[in-house]
Parts: C-alpha cells; structure tokens; sequence
C-alpha cells in the first residue's frame, strides 16, 4: 500500500508497518540491523498534515506514527514518532484497525489533526480527557463501523 492511501484511508489509530522491501540481517550485523531498522517497523497512526505550496517548495501531505514511548515508574521521558511524506519510497501495510464502538480523542492542528488517545469506549476516553489538562481544542470521536475491521481485505 502507498503512503498516500495511508494518508487518504486509514483511520487514525491503526497500527501501521511500513518497510523497504529488503530482508532483515542477521542480529550479528549490527550497523546493517540498525540501518535496516531505520526503514522497516510499524507504529500508530496518529497525526495527518495536508500538504502545503510555498512559493519555492511543494510540501506533501503528511503522516505521523507513535512508535514508542521511553521512561520509568509511570513517567514518559521520550516519545518517539515518525513522520511520513505521501511521496515517500516505503511500502505500508495496516496491521490493525480500531475496532467499531472504541473512541479517540482528537485535536485540530492548523489544517490537520492529530491523535491524543485512544480508549475503549467513549466513557474511558471522556475520564481520560477530563484528567488532562491542556487540551482545550480537544474532542472525542467515536470509531464507526466503516472505519474499523480488520486488516484483511482492505490492504493492498
């Protein structure tokens, strides 16, 4: 699947892989392991960006994966994410979608929006909004059957 069918798509809050295609090195070689690393893993979706036009440059539309978060004892010290332009060489693959009646709490970002949360149910993502502060432009967003089901099917 093409990065700009990610972007056009898949519903924020699914997790996504992506890869160049080139078969994994033995754990022995570690630079390759870590250059193979750079170009092949998976992630939230979680933050879409149209793209722009500058006078001199044509920016891409955009998308965001959470990759991990890094910390101790319930403090998150370090968030990975990783940003994709549509025109990238990568191949992408949804590996799993929200399931129908879960429910993301959202925010607008200039022109495109980003994931803060994804809960079960639209109660847990209400308590989990109510104990933040911060998110004043944020929402709730109930995940609707069209948007969830499985992988299977729908990727290409």
């Amino acid at each position: 699947m093409s990065a700009s069918l990610i972007y056009d798509v898949v519903p924020l809050g699914s997790v996504v892989e992506y890869s160049d295609d080139t078969p994994r090195p033995p754990d022995r070689f570690r630079r390759k392991l870590s250059a193979w690393q750079n170009t092949n893993g998976s992630g939230r979706l979680v933050e879409k960006q149209p793209g722009q036009v500058r006078p001199n440059y044509k920016f891409p539309p955009t998308f965001t994966l959470h990759i991990a978060d890094y910390g101790g004892r319930g403090v998150i010290v370090l968030t990975v994410r990783r940003t994709f332009g549509t025109d990238t060489g990568l191949r992408f693959r949804v590996a799993e979608r929200p399931e129908a009646g879960q429910a993301r709490v959202v925010q607008n970002i200039g022109d495109g929006i980003e994931m803060l949360h994804l809960a079960e149910n639209r109660e847990a993502a209400e308590a989990w909004l109510a104990s933040k502060t911060g998110y004043s432009r944020a929402h709730i967003e109930e995940i609707t059957a069209q948007e969830a089901g499985s992988a299977e099917g729908r990727v290409a």
